[in-house]
């Protein structure tokens, strides 16, 4: 699930819309937005891009300051901060989103997708949904990002659901979904916050961890592994969210400003990692790093175990109307593909 992991929803941030215009349309306003997103990597070539842009257009009057690179800590860090007034907003990847509405994460259920159009169809018909709840949490949810398609990587080879009960696999400590997972697997968990990961990877205290290949690119995960399997275990997106009490300090005209930045940033935002994911891939491959081959056999034992997570997670982190929906706006998209 990762950094970046992460990150996602160009200066989605801009959500702008919605706020109240209370502020002074001369007045000038700084929102501060922290991510696991490393300087310089994709997601912050766009989210910085969309920054000058709203500077330029709202002339000065509203600048965002990234904290990149989990200068502020991990996600969870980045909620409590936010409600605590310390930071504005921050980019995050669906861990950090669960943080403030754990149902989200029905859009991230291991297994649950097999192609990026069902993700696209399935969370566009989710994600108003999710965005009401966000509001009554007293947050702005921005556009989806997404980190990507999720694999294992590992440093020793992994082709059975055996190979995986002997690595000491990463696990998100705030990740319910692939800590439930892990355990219907038998799997052994070790809880690290992301910026642990690397350090972890060098001293072996982990083996393996789950990633984008963009993500293991940019966070440097692949100088430390040698395999990635074929077999996705889940798609990872993200986005922005800001405290609508930050967004009262924008006037109407700077919220408007804001949000049609965002929404013309964001597919382009996706266009982009889904290339460079790809792009990644190949990089991995030339450094040295083998992409296994999953045997079907494993595929079908990790669809089974995961198909009884979904339905056992139902009541605890999303509602079972909420993985009703997902089941049904992906089995209305199969249909139409037939």
């Amino acid at each position: 699930m990762m950094r970046m992991t992460k990150v996602l929803g160009p200066c989605a941030v801009a959500l702008a819309m919605l706020a109240s215009p209370a502020a002074a349309d001369d007045k000038k306003v700084e929102l501060r937005i922290a991510t696991l997103a490393p300087a310089g990597s994709p997601w912050m070539q766009v989210l910085d891009k969309a920054a000058a842009e709203i500077k330029t257009t709202s002339k000065g009057r509203v600048t965002l300051k990234y904290f990149a690179g989990g200068q502020q800590g991990d996600e969870r860090d980045y909620v409590r901060k936010i409600k605590l007034g310390q930071l504005d907003g921050a980019a995050v990847t669906s861990i950090g989103l669960s943080l403030i509405e754990e149902s989200i994460r029905v859009l991230e259920v291991p297994m649950m997708f097999k192609t990026v159009e069902e993700v696209d169809y399935v969370a566009d018909k989710m994600w108003p949904h999710f965005q009401a709840k966000f509001e009554q949490k007293g947050f702005r949810l921005s556009d989806r990002g997404e980190v990507g398609w999720i694999y294992f990587l590992s440093k020793e080879k992994v082709e059975t659901i055996a190979d995986l009960k002997g690595q000491k696999i990463w696990q998100w400590g705030d990740d319910a979904l692939v800590g439930a997972m892990f355990k219907k697997l038998a799997l052994n968990g070790v809880p690290l916050g992301v910026p642990e990961v690397d350090s972890s990877l060098t001293s072996g205290r982990i083996n393996a961890a789950y990633g984008s290949p963009l993500a293991a690119v940019a966070l440097q995960w692949h100088t430390k592994i040698k395999y990635m399997t074929t077999m996705p275990m889940s798609f990872a997106i993200g986005a922005t969210v800001v405290s609508l009490e930050s967004l009262k300090k924008l006037s109407a005209e700077d919220q408007k400003t804001v949000e049609e930045i965002s929404r013309s940033g964001t597919k382009k935002l996706r266009k982009v990692i889904r290339k460079l994911n790809e792009d990644s891939k190949t990089t991995m491959t030339r450094q040295g790093i083998m992409i296994v081959q999953t045997p079907a056999s494993t595929v079908e034992e990790f669809a089974k175990q995961a198909a009884v997570v979904q339905q056992e997670l139902a009541g605890k982190v999303y509602s079972k109307a909420e993985l009703e929906m997902v089941l049904k706006y992906r089995d209305e998209y199969r249909a139409k593909k037939k």
